[in-house]
């Protein structure tokens, strides 16, 4: 393993732990004394993607991570939760034991764990996966999301998808103010003419 400071060939293992199925090496480089750490993975037999025009391509953890994180970019989400949810799909798809997986089932299984771990994060995710043509099948998604939450008590530790009550009277509040607003801009503007 070559020193990622100095680029030095050769370093030593001072600490090894197993982690999400591999092993966490602890190393320092024999040049310049710099710690860092590996992860050996052991790497599955090839797993193909099938996708939606029949195409075949090899299956890519840092495709699948880069489209999550994109879903969940600028969500309060603990560190490492992403990381952890790639794991998971990646665990189960190898798990099946099949040469070939559509890419309907991978999208399938990270649109599931999103819906579980964020709303927001789900919708972005859906709006890509899903192909929305237009507003209606969002709010088709975002209605139907947010009738599920009704039932789900606030702890699990999601944040409201829809305001609740209170500030739902705020906004029409502030609707009304608006409007008003844009009333008093239009006699401005018929004066002025």
């Amino acid at each position: 393993m070559n020193c990622p400071y100095c680029g030095h060939y050769d370093s030593k293992v001072i600490d090894s732990r197993d982690a999400n199925e591999g092993i966490r090496r602890r190393r320092q480089c024999l040049s310049c004394g710099s710690r860092f750490t590996t992860y050996e993975r052991l790497e599955p037999a090839s797993l193909f993607v099938v996708k939606k025009d029949e195409r075949r391509e090899e299956f890519s953890r840092d495709k699948l991570l880069s489209g999550i994180r994109k879903a969940c970019e600028k969500r309060p989400l603990p560190t490492g939760t992403i990381d952890k949810l790639v794991d998971d799909i990646e665990t189960e798809l190898f798990s099946l034991g099949k040469a070939e997986v559509p890419s309907v089932a991978i999208g399938d299984m990270v649109m599931e764990r999103l819906k579980k771990l964020d709303h927001i994060a789900y919708i972005r995710f859906a709006s890509v996966y899903r192909e929305f043509t237009d507003i209606t099948e969002l709010k088709y998604a975002v209605d139907s999301l947010a009738s599920n939450e009704a039932g789900v008590s606030a702890a699990d530790g999601q944040l409201p998808l829809l305001p609740d009550d209170n500030l739902g009277k705020l906004a029409l509040r502030d609707k009304g103010r608006m409007k008003r607003g844009l009333a008093k801009i239009r006699v401005k503007a018929r004066r002025q003419r």
